[in-house]
């Protein structure tokens, strides 16, 4: 492999510009007028929906979680049974890696061929505008996609808590996949079946956001929609940053502690024929504080042909995707990286 890793230009760390440029930030950084986060966005505290999933039956939450995600495709859960401690240990660890010597974390320096290891760039344009932000890409299902090797050995501890945080966020997917089935009408497995059953895929992707010297010229992540099934998110909740796109307005969400947040993958928008909606979303920056995030991905079976649920398709509502893998669907956005939801609007069908 080339210096660059397969990557079209040497790769630059976000961290290390955050620390070398302390007032301006590099034009490859800068977006356009347009893209900029103090561009309508809106500062009242209107926030997701948040479901407390201890206080209700199997058939309210599921009513709750359906109006959810066909009003907004986004949610925060509190009260899910995964235990705070857990989720505090997550976070700092992860903080610990980010924070080692630079040639430690450059060990796992990733390649545009899977995206796992240490990253800085979505998207292989030569030449193109970049993120603020740097991350780690693990795969961990199904199994014979999780490489050790790609798993970092420093802080020590950092894989025995990454495991079990994983499977513990893994059960959740699960119950929530379940809840939206129900909220469709559909059998409580009917979702988990079209995945690809137990056989599934799982990916974290654990965010890393600089503090940035001008947050009103860029991004930590640009607007997108996630590519997948179901994406549950571990914010950072001393700092905001994820913001949701509703109509034309950008909506800061407001992380509750010990909450997660949970978001409409476009896999899902396509298995429901578009009843759930995927929306669109992007990270701020700020020159106060860095900031960390965990995303855990659960994703149907890389290889299946998806396309809306026979059950959900009406003379009223025709099926509005075609088929297409999640592999195929993947490729194109390692390739062209995130670019709003046109890579799920492309799906549909003539």
């Amino acid at each position: 492999m080339d210096g660059n890793h397969g990557w079209p230009e040497p790769i630059v760390r976000v961290q290390s510009v955050s620390e070398s440029c302390p007032n301006t930030i590099p034009s490859r950084y800068v977006k356009p007028p347009s893209d900029r986060p103090n561009i309508h966005t809106n500062s009242s505290r209107l926030n997701i929906p948040i479901i407390d999933l201890s206080e209700k039956n199997a058939v309210e939450i599921a009513s709750a979680v359906s109006a959810a995600c066909k009003d907004w495709g986004f949610f925060q859960v509190v009260n899910h049974g995964i235990r705070p401690e857990l989720m505090k240990q997550a976070q700092e660890i992860w903080r610990q890696f980010f924070h080692l010597p630079m040639e430690e974390k450059e060990k796992f320096a990733n390649s545009p061929d899977t995206y796992e290891g240490y990253g800085s760039r979505l998207g292989v344009a030569k030449g193109a505008i970049l993120d603020w932000g740097d991350y780690y890409f693990l795969h961990f299902l199904p199994s014979n996609l999780m490489n050790r090797d790609k798993w970092p050995s420093l802080p020590p501890s950092l894989r025995a808590i990454t495991d079990e945080y994983n499977k513990e966020l893994i059960k959740l997917c699960e119950c929530v996949l379940k809840a939206m089935s129900v909220g469709l009408g559909l059998a409580p497995t009917h979702l988990q079946d079209s995945f690809g059953g137990t056989d599934v895929g799982g990916c974290l992707r654990v965010n890393y956001y600089p503090k940035c010297p001008q947050p009103e010229l860029t991004l930590g992540l640009s607007s997108h929609s996630d590519i997948g099934g179901m994406n549950i998110l571990l914010a950072d909740d001393r700092v905001t940053g994820l913001q949701v796109k509703r109509g034309s307005d950008w909506i800061m969400v407001q992380p509750v502690p010990d909450a997660f947040i949970i978001n409409v993958g476009d896999q899902i928008q396509v298995l429901t024929n578009a009843i759930y909606k995927s929306l669109e979303h992007r990270v701020t920056v700020n020159s106060i504080e860095e900031r960390l995030s965990l995303a855990i991905a659960y994703n149907p079976k890389a290889d299946l042909p998806l396309s809306p649920i026979s059950e959900l398709v009406t003379p009223d509502r025709p099926a509005l995707y075609k088929p297409m893998t999640f592999n195929e669907y993947r490729r194109c956005i390692r390739m062209n990286g995130p670019r709003g939801k046109s890579q799920v609007e492309s799906l549909k069908s003539d």
